[in-house]
């Protein structure tokens, strides 16, 4: 399982769903700006309620992008003492694009994501329809670009840690065969590949 690192830009966004990451494993930094004077009052009692593996990072000095900046040396950071990170950046800046697209193809995971819920490991706890579960297991299996599972019994194994290893064998068999079934995943003897929904072009 990845190292999951979350960085908020709260110049951009201002999470009030902060419950949804307890129960996770993460860390979890909130960039917040050098002319940001205040948190909101729920915020940071949603934040304290999630312990040590929370906290704030203000940042200092003005510019246009300085906050950008910072959350993008912390990443190369984290990402140069942990080869397993994942980092999830929350933010509508697409700005972030272009650095996280070098990331990975650096073999380095990350993501920008607009709000919390779009975080894979979150959609899958909050996944409650098959429809729901088969977009969770789709987002996560992109994710993981050349390292996708390539034999069935790996895919089994990855699509049951997702939903932390409680799908009986039943519920399991049905997410594959719901996956072979729309195209996303190709099976040829015990071999894996993945369709167009998951592999980019």
């Amino acid at each position: 399982m990845k190292n999951n690192y979350i960085l908020v830009d709260f110049e951009n966004v201002q999470p009030k769903n902060l419950g949804l990451l307890r129960g996770h494993p993460f860390t979890l930094m909130v960039f917040v700006g050098a002319n940001q004077k205040s948190v909101p009052f729920d915020f940071a009692t949603a934040l304290q309620d999630l312990g040590e593996n929370a906290g704030y990072q203000k940042i200092t000095g003005n510019g246009s992008n300085a906050l950008d900046f910072h959350i993008a040396f912390y990443m190369g950071e984290m990402a140069a003492k942990d080869a397993n990170a994942f980092f999830h950046v929350i933010s509508r800046d697409k700005g972030f694009d272009p650095l996280i697209e070098h990331l990975r193809k650096r073999k380095i995971h990350a993501r920008r994501h607009v709000d919390l819920s779009e975080i894979p490991f979150v959609k899958i706890s909050n996944a409650s329809s098959m429809e729901q579960q088969i977009e969770a297991i789709v987002d996560s299996l992109k994710s993981r670009g050349s390292s996708r599972p390539r034999k069935v019994k790996t895919l089994r194994g990855t699509v049951n840690a997702l939903f932390m290893k409680t799908l009986d064998q039943d519920n399991l068999e049905t997410l594959v065969d719901e996956l072979k079934r729309r195209g996303h995943v190709i099976v040829n003897d015990q071999s894996v590949s993945y369709g167009p929904g998951i592999v980019r072009h």
